[in-house]
């Protein structure tokens, strides 16, 4: 699998950006990836370092649209720790909020 198809997108929250102060950073990753292909697309899209990756299987929750019932879809998320040092340049806007 190619590196921009195991991660999708990163997750903006405001836990994502708590984390991201701890070098942790949040992604949506592909539903069949595991650890390993998470690790290393995040290395090869970003050029960091991974200590660690954690994963999270997020459930779907029932939505309603007026009478229409129905569910959102099951996701995947990580939660990769990088080397001290390094950083991902999509949330390099936190040093700012943390004044």
């Amino acid at each position: 699998m190619d590196p921009s198809q195991v991660v999708i997108r990163p997750v903006v929250s405001e836990k994502s950006y708590v984390l991201a102060t701890a070098n942790k950073y949040v992604f949506r990753v592909h539903a069949d990836a595991h650890k390993t292909q998470i690790r290393q697309a995040v290395e090869a899209l970003f050029e960091v370092s991974v200590i660690s990756v954690h994963t999270i299987s997020v459930k779907s929750k029932p939505k309603r649209r007026g009478q229409i019932r129905g569910r959102t879809r099951t996701w995947k998320k990580a939660i990769v720790q990088i080397a001290e040092g390094d950083s991902i340049p999509i949330f390099q806007g936190l040093e700012s909020l943390e004044g």
